[in-house]
């Protein structure tokens, strides 16, 4: 878009393609539109730009300088989206309000925007730096990126005085050494505290550090959702780098090859340990680093989320003497909490647990945890196989991913023992046929699982800034309400708050898709029905599919339907 732009100017006579060629070298060197560039240089006015991508957009122009824009109207759009689209809401009438952008022809963001709040988007155009200050000016409790990497720095002293101390691990017991002596060492080990104390302080799952050619950026995954929160110097990268790796002892010469470690932090007397993967980038090592903070961990079954059909059949399934209990979704879908839950709930002193994960992400107590290591040649298969030789009742293994560990879970399950595992599929019945893809006959599917389960995340509502929202009867039928639902109930959003960071949005819930492998659904699975025939027999016989818990929780007011169709497909 931008050297078209830059084109455009040229063939106008606005400017020359001298000064076009600067513009797009300086582009290249600290990025940025070819239209704050050309302002930068002096070859034209911030008006004179605004007022050119006006005529040739067919939109007006706006001052927002001038403009005084009412706080409730910038509560449509979230502070992350304003700063990721550089844009701000100007002025709400009826369905519609008034989107200033430094772009008018995304209209990606105009969709989302759309999507987002329910309106019709009217835009206009405002010069970029002229959105930028907009947004310094309305969203005070949301630094820009630059900002929040100067309030870190300026807050070092005071987080070093709350309590951050890394705790290693020996072969005997822990040695918790303070940091405190340390964050006077160097300003980078400082500023790594932060970064983790401000993650773990927000509810962070993830951080993540990724260094670009011109920029090295570092985001929090909050909620399912990645947000940006600073881009401290370039030059950093590697001393940064180096920083996390002496913290979860790897190898700080190796930076050509991915590595995994760990680190213990106590914070304010609370256990919390980061799981953290290297990865070798064009620019430097890519670090993501995963929050465990069993503090948050919740253990009870009636909390996740469950409905009460649902959890009845997971609660039989989970306490018969043998078989298999399989939950299946995507990555950061939650089902090693509903796992642990699970054991947690049948963790008595009469029976013997085992578990084979990778890696451990929580301690349980009276659970024996393995860590299994592929590199060594502990596998799944080979940990399961040790497992059957120490007199078990209940195996957890983390993760079926081939047709050895899923051939030895089979006969576990047929040989008096009860079996907990995952597999990645999109929904309960399509498990049925991952398996038998993997090659596990018909008969010992019908044979060994007891019940299936499908899950999802789907974000809260902020309790504090909840309103109500109005969607059309339409859009309420097509998601999958019947007519006789959709005047029953009312639907809520969040209108963002500092609570919630501007997002509408604090913690998560599950969303459940429960399919007890009922006798007519091991006769289809015996005749080779489809994923579809099991589906649809499964529905007729309770099942409750992921869409339809969503429609639940939107009836319910503890989630949105943008939210629901974000996580959910139509069934």
């Amino acid at each position: 878009m931008a050297p078209k732009i830059g084109q455009l100017l040229v063939t106008n006579k606005i400017i020359t393609e001298e000064q076009l060629v600067k513009a797009i070298e300086i582009q290249k060197k600290e990025g940025g539109r070819i239209g704050t560039n050309l302002i930068k240089l002096g070859v034209i006015s911030d008006e004179q730009f605004v007022q050119f991508l006006s005529k040739q957009y067919g939109v007006p122009a706006v001052n927002l300088a001038a403009e005084q824009i009412d706080p409730a109207v910038i509560k449509f759009i979230p502070y992350e989206v304003a700063y990721k689209y550089q844009i701000l809401p100007v002025s709400k009438n009826g369905a519609s309000f008034t989107l200033a952008m430094a772009d008018p022809s995304n209209v990606f963001a105009i969709d989302d925007i759309k999507f987002m709040t329910g309106y019709n988007v009217k835009p206009v155009v405002a010069s970029e730096m002229a959105i930028k200050e907009a947004i310094a000016k309305y969203y005070q409790q949301q630094p820009s990126p630059s900002d929040a990497l100067q309030d870190v720095m300026d807050s070092i002293g005071d987080f070093g005085d709350e309590g951050l101390d890394l705790v290693r691990e020996t072969d005997d017991d822990l040695d918790i050494s303070a940091l405190k002596t340390a964050v006077e060492e160097a300003p980078v080990v400082k500023l790594v505290n932060l970064i983790l104390g401000e993650a773990i302080a927000r509810g962070a799952s993830d951080i993540h550090l990724e260094p670009y050619e011109k920029q090295l950026r570092v985001r929090y995954r909050v909620d399912g959702v990645l947000y940006d929160v600073m881009q401290p110097p370039t030059k950093l990268k590697a001393a940064l780098s180096s920083r996390i790796k002496i913290m979860s002892e790897l190898d700080i010469a190796e930076r050509r090859l991915p590595q995994d470690g760990r680190i213990k932090l106590r914070v304010k007397d609370r256990g919390v340990d980061l799981r953290v993967s290297t990865l070798p980038t064009l620019f430097g090592e890519k670090i993501v680093m995963r929050i465990l903070d069993k503090s948050n961990l919740s253990l009870e079954l009636t909390k996740l989320g469950f409905e009460e059909n649902a959890l009845k059949d997971f609660n039989e399934a989970i306490h018969l003497p043998y078989g298999m209990v399989l939950v299946t979704g995507p990555t950061g879908s939650g089902k090693t909490t509903t796992l642990y839950s699970a054991l947690s709930t049948v963790n008595n002193i009469d029976v013997n647990i085992m578990t084979a994960e990778d890696p451990v992400e929580y301690n349980l107590m009276g659970i024996n945890q393995v860590h299994v290591r592929e590199e060594i040649g502990l596998t799944f298969a080979s940990a399961l196989r040790s497992f059957l030789r120490q007199d078990p009742d209940i195996i957890m293994v983390g993760e079926i991913r081939d047709f050895e560990t899923a051939e030895i879970a089979v006969k576990a399950a047929l040989t008096g023992h009860l079996v907990l595992s995952t597999l990645h599929t999109n929904d309960a019945p399509s498990t049925v046929s991952r398996l038998l893809n993997m090659g596990i006959e018909p008969f010992l599917v019908s044979a060994s699982v007891l019940l299936i389960l499908a899950q999802r995340l789907s974000r809260k509502i902020c309790e504090k800034c909840k309103t109500e929202e109005h969607i059309p009867e339409s859009a309420l039928l097509e998601i999958g309400f019947s007519k006789d639902e959709v005047n029953t109930f009312k639907c809520f959003k969040g209108a963002g708050c500092h609570v919630c960071g501007g997002t509408g949005y604090k913690g998560r819930i599950a969303l459940y898709e429960v399919m007890p492998v009922k006798e007519e659904i091991k006769e289809m699975i015996l005749k080779g029905g489809s994923v579809t025939d099991i589906k649809k027999l499964a529905i007729k016989l309770g099942m409750k599919t992921l869409r339809m818990s969503g429609l639940a929780k939107i009836k319910e007011g503890v989630t949105s339907v943008e939210e629901v169709l974000r996580v959910t497909f139509g069934d």
